[in-house]
């Protein structure tokens, strides 16, 4: 299938088949294409924890409305993003890509001196929500990516974000979550959304050209 089928494919899984998993290879190759998201000044401010612990799961579960998928599935995502534009982290970003790179570019170096001027200086919540919507972006690859594999996924805010930062310790790692995405298969037979029509907007509705 091309990707325009593989996305028509696609669904937010509602019941997932706990005694079938996703192999390492696709989930690393899901990650790897999060990884490789774009993201504002290049900052990356986010990152993944996987989890696959049955009793972590557990623990999320009851936080999170209940919700089946992220027991039965077989790697769970939870997207956190920085607490705060510090000027270590973007340092830390700036050092990185002029290592890897060789070089020291003179625009790349004013950039980082415009950003360390202006981010420290907000506020932590302004920070971390400007973090926070780089997330969406890697969230949206990672649905696209999970797709492409034909793995099912269910993108998921239903839950309780303080609870789920006490669970895996998150703040003591200066991150906060945002986002949860249960990666596994769909348990056909016993999924009320399965068969049912994609509903989208028509194309005429939803683009407008400016010529």
């Amino acid at each position: 299938m091309d990707l325009i089928q593989k996305l028509k494919w696609r669904y937010a899984t509602k019941k997932m088949d706990p005694k079938k998993g996703v192999s390492q290879e696709k989930v690393d190759r899901i990650l790897e294409a999060v990884r490789l998201t774009p993201t504002s000044s290049g900052l990356q401010p986010f990152e993944i924890i996987v989890v696959t612990n049955p009793e972590v799961r557990e623990r999320i579960k009851a936080i999170a409305w209940n919700q089946s998928q992220i027991t039965d599935c077989s790697h769970l995502l939870v997207f956190a993003a920085w607490d705060n534009y510090t000027e270590d982290r973007i340092n830390m970003m700036f050092d990185l890509t002029n290592q890897e790179r060789g070089s020291i570019n003179e625009g790349w170096e004013s950039y980082r001196k415009m950003l360390l001027g202006k981010y420290p200086l907000r506020s932590a919540e302004e920070n971390f929500q400007h973090a926070a919507k780089q997330t969406y972006i890697g969230l949206g690859v990672a649905l696209v990516a999970a797709a492409f594999e034909e793995v099912d996924s269910t993108p998921m805010e239903g839950f309780d974000n303080k609870a789920l930062d006490d669970i895996l310790n998150l703040l003591a790692k200066g991150l906060k979550s945002v986002t949860i995405l249960p990666l596994g298969y769909r348990e056909a037979d016993k999924d009320w959304l399965v068969n049912l029509k994609k509903v989208r907007m028509p194309r005429d509705r939803f683009v407008t050209e400016v010529k």
